[in-house]
């Protein structure tokens, strides 16, 4: 079996990336060079932020993935809004309640989109 454990997300500068996803994550980069950022996340899932310019097969367009974050409740959802917002995320979804729960989407400089969410108690 195949095992998921790490996202390469393609960058413009991995440098300046990493300024906000060491703040997104809350952990410091395993790994720094000009070209690539590694992210080893206490779950074990690793993030890779890599130069565009220099992945092959060249990337299309990153916005049709949520990179997904998920919170033990309403409260922390809202204290992650403000301290995304104070870090420049272009938010692209207010925080809302939908189907499976409380949620809102931002987007990096990149383009990639990264959604906080807690679960809804009972379906609706």
């Amino acid at each position: 079996m195949t095992t998921l454990n790490y996202l390469l997300l393609a960058v413009r500068n991995p440098t300046e990336s990493a300024a906000l996803y060491t703040q997104v994550l809350a952990v410091e980069p395993v790994e720094t060079s000009e070209t690539f950022v590694l992210y080893v996340l206490p779950t074990g899932l690793k993030i890779g932020l890599w130069r565009k310019d220099e992945m092959l097969p060249p990337t299309g367009k990153p916005d049709g993935v949520d990179i997904c974050f998920s919170e033990p409740d309403r409260e922390a959802v809202g204290a992650a809004y403000d301290k995304w917002e104070k870090l420049g995320l272009r938010m692209i979804q207010e925080p809302v309640d939908m189907d499976f729960g409380f949620t809102f989407t931002a987007v990096d400089p990149d383009g990639h989109r990264l959604r906080v969410f807690t679960l809804a108690d009972a379906p609706r």
